[in-house]
Parts: C-alpha cells; structure tokens; sequence
C-alpha cells in the first residue's frame, strides 16, 4: 500500500513542480536558488497536510497557495515585515541602455513585490481580485489597484 502512495506522490510531483517552479522564480523576481528552496518546501508543506486536502479547490490551486505562502513567509523573514499594499511602491527603473529590448521575464523579475504578486496571481494565473484578496488578506480595490500599478510599470519597461 505505501509503494502506491508513494507512486502517486511522485507523479503529482512530475505533474506539477515545472509550473510550481514557474509561478514561484516569478513570485521571487527570478532568484533561482530562492524558488528551488521554496519549492521543495511547498512539497514538504504539501505532503504533510495532503490528508487534510479536502478537494474544495484543484490540487494545482491549493499547491501554488501553499508556494505563495511560503514565498510571503520568505519576504517576511528577509524584511522584517509583510508585503506593504498600501504604500506606494518604489519606482521601477529600466535597467541598462535605452535600445536594449528587455524580454517579459526579466520585466516582471524588475516589479516591486506586491506588483509583482497581484500581477502574476490575475494576469498568469486567472485569479480575479477577490481570490487575489482573500489569498493576499487585502481588499480587492486595492488589488485593482495594484494590477492597474503593475500594468503601468511594465509598459514602462517594455517600451523604449
């Protein structure tokens, strides 16, 4: 019996860590090491609350919540503090010479975090505001307002 739990553990595991690694190195702005630390977590996190998973999401949705969390956690034990929504964010500045074409990935990586996480929750993943809301623990006017803010910025960096 625990030959074949163990088979399917591993085939979730085959199934969905390209697209958990995907959604974290882009929650963290591209810091490789950061998101293989963070995604072996998520599993470990996700192994030991399987038997609590009780199937009112999709197992994809409930295992990148498990990944956003353990990156919020991972912003919270490097600064101190959680993801401010209600200040303005710093301003995003394009790196590099004005002729240089900057690729989408790298433009997302350059967001400010809280841009940065709304921006990849609505437009990558299909979150609407309220899921992002109740995920972030903020309003969903101020996740608007942060895609609004995050829309703005990459135009920034993706126009000359």
């Amino acid at each position: 019996m625990v030959a074949g739990y163990e088979r399917a553990f591993r085939e979730l595991y085959r199934r969905h860590t390209p697209k958990l690694f995907q959604f974290v190195m882009r929650l963290l702005g591209g810091v490789e090491v950061d998101a293989e630390d963070i995604v072996q977590e998520t599993w470990v996190r996700a192994a030991e609350r399987l038997s609590g998973f009780r199937w009112e999401s999709s197992f994809a949705t409930w295992l990148t919540g498990i990944g956003l969390n353990m990156c919020r956690d991972l912003w919270r034990r490097r600064n101190g503090r959680e993801l401010d929504w209600d200040v303005a964010a710093e301003p995003v500045e394009r790196a590099g010479a004005p002729d240089e074409r900057i690729d989408l990935e790298r433009a997302i990586a350059l967001l400010p975090s809280g841009y940065r996480t709304v921006l990849i929750l609505h437009d990558l993943e299909g979150c609407t505001h309220e899921e992002i809301g109740h995920r972030l623990g903020i309003a969903a006017g101020t996740s608007k307002s942060q895609l609004s803010s995050a829309r703005r910025a990459m135009r920034a960096l993706l126009n000359p």
